[in-house]
């Protein structure tokens, strides 16, 4: 139920933040009559169920995604609950969990990644892997063989949020600069790299490069799908028609060369595979390391 509560402010940020609007104020409103939602109408998940998803008011639709976002958020505060208890490592996942849904959500509504969520969540995750460090051993190993002496606990944790910042955002740089020098466009923005960094800050060096090994992995495989599909059900076949007579090809042709340039937000993946590290991680990491025993 606090995750579904929790879920509710999240659409909110979602909604607001990209249009530089306050979180706070004013309350919750009908977009077309502005109505103020009242109390019983903003029941998380039960009020949209009961209102068939349209305004008391005026009957404009109410679209899914609040309900959709509060209970994949009060779901997934339950799947921490399982898995971390009640703990501190809990609270560091919950918070990184909210700002992973803020994001993927947002990406996937406007192409956007607001930096008003990125870089407050890239301090936060530095102050939570000092407080509780992530799973990754990268600077005790470097401080081992650099200085033959581990730092404290508290340090190696923010070392390793800083190294996971830097090798994260760093990395997925180095791969829109080298897509933009073949491709000769844009492939990503900037957004997904600051993204990266706040993510590295709270998973380290191996969750970042886990993260953005699965995000590109699924999108891939998303994108390649998503681009048959479009070329099957005959998308913006008008406009290959309207081309191939002005001689500019096939149509056939025309219209894969239109369906392959339909873009998915890199960024959803980037959250998704995030929260997959986070929730599976664990496991993914002894499997990994029994492949070199």
């Amino acid at each position: 139920m606090f995750g579904l509560v929790i879920g509710s402010f999240l659409n909110v940020c979602i909604l607001r933040i990209p249009e530089d609007f306050s979180i706070v104020a004013p309350g919750s409103r009908c977009p077309r009559c502005q109505t103020p939602i009242h109390w019983y109408d903003n029941v998380p998940v039960f009020s949209w169920l009961w209102l068939r998803g349209k305004c008391r008011s005026c009957g404009l639709a109410i679209s899914p995604m609040y309900p959709l976002v509060e209970l994949a958020t009060g779901l997934l505060f339950v799947a921490c609950y399982l898995e971390f208890g009640l703990t501190q490592t809990a609270v560091k996942w919950l918070f990184f969990t909210c700002l992973i849904i803020v994001l993927t959500i947002t990406d996937l509504r406007v192409r956007l990644l607001p930096d008003l969520v990125n870089w407050p969540g890239f301090a936060a995750g530095l102050f939570f892997s000092a407080v509780v460090p992530p799973h990754d051993g990268t600077a005790a190993y470097l401080s081992s063989a650099l200085f033959h002496r581990l730092p404290p606990r508290p340090v190696q944790g923010l070392l390793d949020g800083l190294l996971g910042a830097a090798f994260g955002s760093f990395l997925l740089w180095a791969v829109a600069a080298m897509y933009k020098r073949v491709r000769g466009r844009e492939g990503m923005g900037m957004g997904d790299v600051k993204m990266m960094a706040m993510v590295g800050a709270f998973l380290g060096v191996r969750g970042a490069f886990l993260t953005i090994l699965l995000g590109t992995l699924l999108g891939t495989l998303v994108g390649i799908t998503s681009i048959v599909i479009l070329y099957v059900t005959g998308w913006q076949r008008r406009l290959a028609e309207r081309a191939s007579r002005r001689g500019l090809g096939g149509e056939n042709a025309l219209r894969w060369t239109i369906a392959s340039q339909y873009q998915l937000p890199l960024g959803t993946f980037l959250g998704i595979a995030a929260l997959l590290v986070v929730y599976f991680g664990p496991s993914m990491m002894m499997r990994w390391s029994q492949l070199f025993v």
